[in-house]
């Protein structure tokens, strides 16, 4: 808990830092606090689960999602398989977020299934990183399985600095065919339209019931600035919580920044975890 409130960190890279190119530890290294990662990292470069744990426990987290990556022109591969240790060591604090690349996988809907059962509680989707747009029809299989399934698709909606991304695709207009075609489908905006499309990701989470501002990566004092074309107040009650770590130096002091931005306690809790907890855990909050 953090003041009071349920603590859901949406959007963790808990990397096995040897297998990513050179860039991400780059990233790691120059966003990053420093002691953060030498609690939660071995010398070798691989997660200490009881580490990152402790490390979240005193950072007021109750559940971390970790994300994993398929993205060999980016930043590399980040299988699944790596994150399993983590989850095994403590499972009730994190859980796993899928990620399908449609030109690795085939067919998808397997793949997904797969890391389904290997207990993903989400999809990610990373069209900027994996040079595919949203609305890619090898995708379709993937999104009816995550809409009967009832489990969030996550998408990377914003710009990315990595070598090798490719920035059009992280326009949220891409989804518009998936949303129409997908109705109740949840899609959380990883990162909010973070670049050049703040604009276009409000409207889709103001119009849409099931569209969701995720604020990985978008520091929490420029946020009235970046939708400030859209009714704060209420899109505040469509935010979801989430850092990128590790390219934030504190998670209980991003959320206490973002918190100190909503209009009311009842939004603090839906930004802070009770959004999360219904949309990834399909929990009552």
């Amino acid at each position: 808990m953090l003041d009071g409130h349920l603590l859901i960190d949406a959007h963790l890279h808990a990397a096995a830092q040897p297998t990513l190119k050179l860039a991400w530890r780059q990233w790691a290294s120059d966003f990053g606090d420093t002691g953060d990662l030498a609690l939660a990292y071995r010398s070798d470069g691989y997660i200490d689960p009881a580490g990152f744990s402790a490390l979240l426990a005193a950072q007021g987290v109750d559940r971390a999602f970790l994300l994993c990556e398929y993205s060999p022109k980016a930043t590399g591969i980040q299988p699944i398989e790596d994150l399993l240790p983590i989850t095994a060591h403590d499972a009730d604090r994190f859980r796993i977020i899928a990620n399908l690349n449609p030109h690795l996988h085939f067919p998808v809907v397997e793949e997904v299934q797969r890391q389904f059962d290997l207990g993903a509680v989400a999809l990610k989707l990373h069209p900027v990183h994996g040079g595919f747009p949203a609305d890619d029809r090898a995708l379709y299989p993937a999104y009816e399985l995550c809409r009967a399934a009832g489990r969030p698709v996550v998408l990377h909606c914003g710009t990315s600095t990595f070598p090798g991304s490719m920035n059009r695709y992280g326009d949220p207009s891409y989804l518009l065919d998936v949303l129409r075609d997908f109705p109740g489908l949840d899609v959380v905006l990883a990162h909010g339209g973070r670049g050049w499309w703040y604009d276009a990701a409000a409207f889709l989470a103001l119009s849409n019931p099931n569209v969701w501002i995720e604020l990985s990566g978008l520091p929490p004092a420029r946020l009235p600035e970046y939708y400030r074309r859209s009714n704060f107040a209420r899109l505040c009650r469509r935010f979801v919580f989430g850092t990128d770590w590790p390219g934030v130096p504190s998670i209980a002091g991003n959320a206490r920044a973002v918190a100190a931005l909503c209009p009311d306690e009842e939004t603090v809790g839906l930004v802070l975890g009770g959004n999360a907890r219904r949309i990834y855990l399909r929990e009552d909050s």
